[in-house]
């Protein structure tokens, strides 16, 4: 595993996570799609999103023609099951709090999917980091900083590897420009799961 290092207030950890460790968590994740399926969400402006998404934890995230929001169930009206204990683990260990996150919002990515410069800013608190999980093909990863107006810098996230930002980056911009498809056997179909771990409620 390689030493961490540090992008714009981003915190990298290059292969943090060996295959064992992501085969195990890619089943943890669709133990959650078993119970709470993935959607196609549409942003409030009816605009189709390119990733599909569910979740675990007492909130789930979800976006569409009413808005971006958290919400206490599922689209279908299922309740969200709980974050994998796998995902805490690596919360603790990574983050160093004993706060479990509320959120542990599941984004599947496509040979084509992408996710524009946005700012993660519909929590209550921003003082608690996120953490980011990336699994499967290789994703082009661009930060920003808080003022969009700034400049932009890109790093690839390979499978296995672990991000978690917070401090005055908290709130910085961010997204995916494009996947590197067939770089990962990691999933049979191909893509990437992303998964982002948030605290909702202050």
């Amino acid at each position: 595993m390689a030493e961490s290092f540090q992008i714009r207030g981003f915190r990298v950890w290059p292969g943090h996570l060996d295959r064992a460790a992501q085969e195990a968590l890619v089943a943890d994740i669709r133990a959650v799609a078993a119970a709470a399926p993935f959607v196609a969400p549409v942003t409030p402006g009816g605009k189709p999103m390119t990733v599909r998404m569910t979740g675990a934890g007492r909130l789930g995230w979800v976006t569409d023609r009413h808005g971006y929001r958290y919400e206490a169930r599922h689209p279908s009206g299922v309740a969200w099951p709980p974050i994998p204990l796998s995902v805490l683990a690596l919360w603790r260990d990574l983050t160093g709090l004993n706060r479990e996150p509320d959120c542990c919002l599941v984004n599947f990515y496509g040979p084509q999917a992408r996710m524009g410069l946005h700012q993660d800013k519909d929590e209550g608190d921003f003082s608690w980091p996120i953490l980011s999980v990336s699994l499967g093909d290789d994703a082009l990863f661009r930060i920003g900083g808080v003022d969009r107006a700034e400049g932009t810098q890109s790093v690839w996230l390979r499978s296995g590897d672990v991000v978690v930002f917070g401090g005055p980056a908290r709130l910085a911009w961010h997204g995916v420009d494009r996947l590197r498809p067939g770089s990962s056997t990691l999933l049979p179909e191909g893509g990437r799961f992303n998964l982002t771990c948030r605290v909702v409620v202050p």
